[in-house]
């Protein structure tokens, strides 16, 4: 496991969440209850103009490039793990943005998430693996996974609340994982220069598993609660990683005895990740405008209401 991989996959969390909150940021200082098409879009316009916009979009795009240049030198079971991560950066960095401190069982969540990753990272010792993988492999994966994410799509629209969000975000991890996986394979191909690339089916895919991936995670968010959805996608994410890993570019981990630790990590990301979903500085406030924040506690500007 190369420090180099690790270092870019926290790199990449971290600008990732820093994205999140600098547009959220942006969002609340443009704050706008009215309804209709035409206030949207003019809504949407100032947003664009607003610097903290801009900055995030700049994040989003730095993250895109620490991701990729992280699947490029180092394996999949690595990178999606550590990219788990992004919900602990995001706290630290709204926290610092809205100036909203997290409390100490956030903080225990934090710990938590954080040794897990230490220690199943270290404890299953992810190979490097090969940089491509065979179309006819390439082939019934997407069948399999395919699938798999419209099964359990179809399954969630049986259900409502928290298992329809839970649903979804798993459904959400997998894609979010083959995308991961495809981007790894547009990477391997970058020797071939770029008409190699361009002539090769994943860049595309790349953008369209993407997009689908991106709307299932809305979709969670909408049908329930970020308690309800978070671990699946959090586990989801990293453990369809590892499996994509293994089946597509040979990557390993270690077994045998290293399965306890690696089973007792898996279960401290998921406790964290429960935590972290369900702290009080995700539960409403810590990332609203000073407006908002006043109306949410029932302070105007005259008092107490």
């Amino acid at each position: 496991m190369s420090v180099l991989t690790v270092v870019l996959a926290l790199s990449a969390a971290l600008t990732n969440a820093s994205a999140s909150v600098l547009q959220r940021r942006a969002a609340t200082d443009e704050s706008d209850s009215r309804s209709g098409a035409w206030h949207a879009v003019r809504w949407l316009g100032r947003v664009l103009r607003r610097p903290y916009w801009l900055a995030g979009a700049g994040m989003l795009l730095l993250s895109t490039v620490f991701q990729a240049w992280a699947l490029a030198v180092g394996s999949l079971a690595v990178v999606q793990p550590v990219l788990t991560t992004e919900l602990l950066f995001t706290l630290v960095v709204g926290s610092l943005v809205f100036r909203h401190r997290p409390d100490r069982r956030t903080w225990l969540a934090f710990a938590a998430q954080a040794l897990g990753l230490a220690l199943f990272l270290g404890a299953a010792a992810p190979s490097a693996g090969r940089s491509t993988a065979p179309s006819v492999t390439w082939l019934w994966t997407g069948v399999v996974v395919g699938c798999g994410v419209a099964a359990v799509v179809v399954t969630a629209r049986r259900v409502t609340g928290a298992s329809r969000a839970a649903l979804l975000g798993l459904a959400s991890a997998v894609s979010f994982a083959a995308t991961a996986a495809v981007l790894k394979e547009v990477m391997g191909r970058l020797g071939d220069g770029a008409a190699g690339v361009f002539t090769h089916w994943s860049p595309y895919a790349t953008a369209v598993v993407g997009l689908v991936s991106f709307l299932l995670l809305q979709a969670a968010f909408r049908a329930g609660s970020l308690a309800a959805s978070q671990p699946a996608l959090t586990l989801g994410d990293a453990m369809t990683s590892v499996a994509l890993g293994w089946v597509l570019f040979e990557e390993h981990i270690g077994l045998g005895v290293r399965i306890v630790p690696e089973v007792v990590g898996v279960a401290l990301i998921g406790a964290g990740s429960i935590g972290l979903a369900r702290a009080p500085s995700l539960g409403g406030g810590w990332d609203t405008g000073p407006e908002d924040r006043s109306e949410a506690t029932g302070v105007t500007g005259q008092g107490a209401s």
